[in-house]
């Protein structure tokens, strides 16, 4: 079993930063990724990041470049730097843990998940 905790978030104006932790403990093992997904009010969950096993990251389209994920020294630990967030960057965001991802983006590729955090970026 993992459990998976993640803080962070809040409300920001448009153009401002937020940064979301989230720490992975239980049965993790050495090899793991972790990621990022969100979810607004009456569409899907969206692939937003991930960072691998080896340290590689992915990010979603558009995200590159404002969104930033990194991984503590433990290894245990990622986070999630949102900057000149938009409008459109708010909904609830959601950490996952994954053994093994065949594909980073997929959702069902995930096998813990934290509880959410709600981002709200107003105009």
């Amino acid at each position: 079993q993992v459990q998976v905790v993640q803080s962070g978030g809040g409300s920001v104006q448009a153009g401002g930063s937020l940064r979301l932790s989230c720490t992975a403990s239980g049965r993790t093992g050495s090899m793991f990724d972790m990621g990022w997904f969100r979810q607004a009010p009456g569409k899907e969950r969206d692939f937003v990041a991930v960072i691998r096993s080896g340290d590689s990251t992915y990010y979603g389209d558009s995200l590159k470049g404002r969104f930033t994920i990194s991984r503590d020294k433990n290894r245990n630990t990622v986070y999630l730097q949102m900057n000149s967030l938009q409008p459109e960057d708010t909904a609830v965001y959601y950490c996952a843990f994954a053994y093994s991802s065949n594909y980073v983006a997929g959702y069902r590729s995930y096998d813990y998940w934290g509880q959410g955090t709600q981002v709200t970026v107003s105009s």
